[in-house]
This record gives structure tokens, sequence and C-alpha cells, in this order.
């Protein structure tokens, strides 16, 4: 273990980088129990407060230069993904819009751009300025991370992979080495990739707090994807110690109590996360509790508040898994996710199109799309349980078993519901 990690800190050679992005790696079990309590709030000034300051200082010592604009770009971004607030990234855009007015092509604006774009999840537009400030500055290491990201949204995992091994080569440190976990976790490899991503987290920058609960907080995922459920949730209270009030690590901390049983806490957990996807999981809740009517006011707030964000996000794909996943509005499942695939075609989104197909009861063409999904031999288990349910429709008892137990082995608590369902259908195939 740590002679591999020595290896990929100092890293070289193209052919064996790409090895470590794709290659099995063995991980050991840490202990540690995580505690149980709501998180503190968070901070009254954060990191992209001070940086929002100092680009608005910038621009009042310098308004005709684009560096000003530039840094409250990039702190915008920061202050959304800090408060779970996407409306910061509107205040990103009109910032890059008066960068760009100034010099038109800066190179810094223009790598922002790839990377709002990516945000905005116009992938191909995103791809296209990445591409465009490589041609400027080809040993940036930042803008191959933009191009990773880029080429991993839409399907393309050999120029990702290829795109992550450039930037590793470059510069191995958190933002590298996070994609590398990533890009081996959708290759089927969580210990290889909890292993990169323990990289990622001993290589985070300590001044950036918000960045450091992000690497945990992924971290934390894939150790729950490995079913290692107590490591996870004890690194999603690190990233909550390091950041408090992150929301991202605060929604996955509520989860991660959901998967224990303890619906109190996760309740409150949830009512202190302001993201309206907190609506859906609480419906979730209150429908395993039996508690329909608070289940359904949930479920409707959340459908409310999606069909606007799904339109401010260009991304109609979380709408139409909430519309399969309870059975309405299929047809226009079927329709927003047919949009989706042509646009792109990672796994996940040829696995809504999947589900979304199965429910409507398009079983061939289910069975294509799902196949798609699985193509990577991503150990994903929302991914796995939808492939054993659509088998088991058409008739394929092997297969069906197959998924749903690989769907259970990696985390028997993926979803409130469905590991129920889960294991009820795999019980009746005699599994």
């Amino acid at each position: 273990m740590k002679a591999r990690q020595t290896f990929l800190l100092t890293v070289g050679a193209a052919g064996l980088v790409i090895a470590a992005i794709l290659g099995v790696v063995a991980t050991s079990n840490r202990a540690g129990e995580p505690e149980q309590q709501a998180p503190a709030t968070a901070h009254p000034t954060t990191p992209a407060d001070l940086r929002i300051r100092a680009g608005e200082n910038q621009i009042r010592l310098a308004p005709d230069k684009p560096d000003g604009y530039n840094l409250l770009v990039s702190a915008y971004m920061q202050k959304a993904r800090e408060t779970g607030d996407y409306h910061f990234n509107s205040k990103a855009e009109e910032a890059l819009g008066k960068s760009s007015a100034i010099a038109p092509d800066n190179y810094d604006s223009i790598k922002l751009r790839a990377k709002l774009l990516l945000i905005y999840h116009r992938f191909g537009d995103a791809l296209a300025e990445a591409r465009r400030a490589q041609s400027q500055r080809p040993e940036d290491h930042d803008v191959y991370g933009a191009l990773t990201d880029a080429y991993v949204e839409l399907g393309d995992y050999e120029r990702a992979v290829n795109a992550a091994q450039k930037m590793v080569d470059i510069r191995p440190d958190a933002a590298s080495y996070s994609r590398v976990a990533y890009l081996r976790s959708l290759h089927g490899d969580i210990e290889g990739a909890i292993e990169a991503m323990e990289v990622a987290v001993k290589a985070a920058d300590p001044r950036d707090p918000e960045g450091v609960a992000w690497y945990r907080l992924h971290l934390g995922d894939e150790l729950m994807n490995a079913g290692r459920a107590a490591e996870g949730e004890r690194e999603y209270d690190h990233a909550l110690a390091v950041f408090p009030g992150h929301e991202l690590a605060l929604a996955a901390k509520a989860r991660a109590r959901v998967a224990a049983g303890d619906y109190k806490v996760a309740i409150e957990l949830y009512r202190d996360h302001k993201s309206h996807d907190r609506l859906l999981a609480l419906g979730e809740i209150y429908a395993k509790l039996g508690r329909d009517e608070e289940a359904r006011k949930s479920f409707e707030a959340f459908e409310a508040a999606e069909r606007v964000a799904a339109a401010e996000e260009n991304d109609m794909s979380h709408l139409a898994r909430f519309w399969a996943d309870r059975g309405i509005n299929l047809e226009e499942a079927v329709k927003a996710m047919r949009g989706e695939r042509e646009r792109r075609a990672d796994v996940f989104t040829c696995d809504a199109l999947a589900w979304a197909l199965f429910k409507s009861g398009r079983l061939e063409e289910a069975r294509v799309a799902i196949a798609d999904a699985l193509r990577l031999g991503t150990r994903d288990a929302r991914i796995n349980f939808h492939a054993g349910m659509i088998y088991n429709a058409l008739g394929d008892r092997r297969r069906a078993a197959k998924h749903l137990r690989m769907a259970l082995n990696s985390n028997s608590s993926f979803d409130l519901l469905k590991a129920e369902m889960a294991r009820r259908t795999l019980a009746a195939l005699g599994g």
C-alpha cells in the first residue's frame, strides 16, 4: 500500500499511469466509529467570501483588467459548492461576461468558461472551451481536469483516461488523484478508487477547508460503495469537522444515518440541508415509516422544485429518474431521457434511460440501454439493481440474480426503498 502510494506520487511513464488509473489495488480497512451527532453550523466567513472580497478589491484597483473578474468567477463557483446554492453560479457567469468583454481571448476566462459550462451540463461546449484552453497552454494540468470531466460526462471514457493520464503526469496533486479515483470507480475498481482518493485527501491543501471536505466526502462515498459504511460515515464526519455546514457532506451524513436505520437523526440533518434534494430524501424516509401524508407532500414539493432546477441546470435526468421511480409521467420520463442520451453517453444517463424504458414497458429497448450502462463494469448499486429488475422482467433469471446480488453486496443500503425490493426479488429467484 505505502509503496504504491509513493509510486503514484512520483509517476512519469504514461503507460504506468494508465495502469494506475485502471489497475486493481487492495486497500486495508481502517478502524474507528463515526460520532452520531448533528454537525455544527457553517462558518460565518468562508474562504470563498475572502476570495470574493479580494476579487472586488482587485476590480476597484484595476477595473480595465480581467484579473479581478476572473477571481470573482472562481470565488463564486467555490461559494456555490460551499453553500449548495446554485445561484452563485449565475454571479460567476455575470463576472465571466465582464472578463471576456475586457479581454475576449484571455486564457483564464477561457478555462473558467469550460468549468462553468460543465456546471451547466453543457458538456460538448465545455469540451470545446477546454480544448481551446489546451491549445494555448498545453502544459497547464488544470485544463486536463476540465477535459477529463467533459469526456467522462459525454461517456468517452478512453479519452477521459488519457486526459487524466496527462494531468497526473504534469502535476500529481489532489485534483489529479480525485479524477484517477473516479475513473477507477467507473471501471469497477472500488478498492483502487479508495486508494487514489486517500492519496487525494493527503494531498489536499489545508488552507482550503472546502476542498479538503470535498475530498473527504468523496472518499466516504467510495467507502460506502465498498460496503464499508462505518468508515465511510467517519469520512463524512471529518468533512463536516473541517468545513461545518458543508451541504453535500450534510446530505451524505444523512444518507449514512438512513443506512444505519437512524431515521430520527437523518430527518434532523435533512431539515438543516438547503438543497431541494432533501425533499426527495425526506419523502422516502416518511414513506418507509408509513407517514404517507408527509411523504406525499415532500414528493410533490420535490417535483415542483426539480422542474425549476431542471430548466436552470439544463439536466432532466434527475426529474426523469424520480418519475420512473414513482411510476408517474413515464412517457415524459422516456422522452426526457432520450433527449439526454442524444447529447451524452455516460453510464448513468444510459442507466436512467434504461430504467425509464423498463418502467414504461419497453423491455427490449431497456435491455439495450442497460447493456450500455453496464459496459465498464461499474459497481454502482443502483445500476445493478436496475439491471437485475430488467433482466428479471425479461425472464433471464441468472443475470437478474447476479446483478441483484452485486447491488446488495456493494451497498446493501443503497436506497431506502429499492434495497428491500432487491432482497425480495432475489429471494423469489432463489438467490
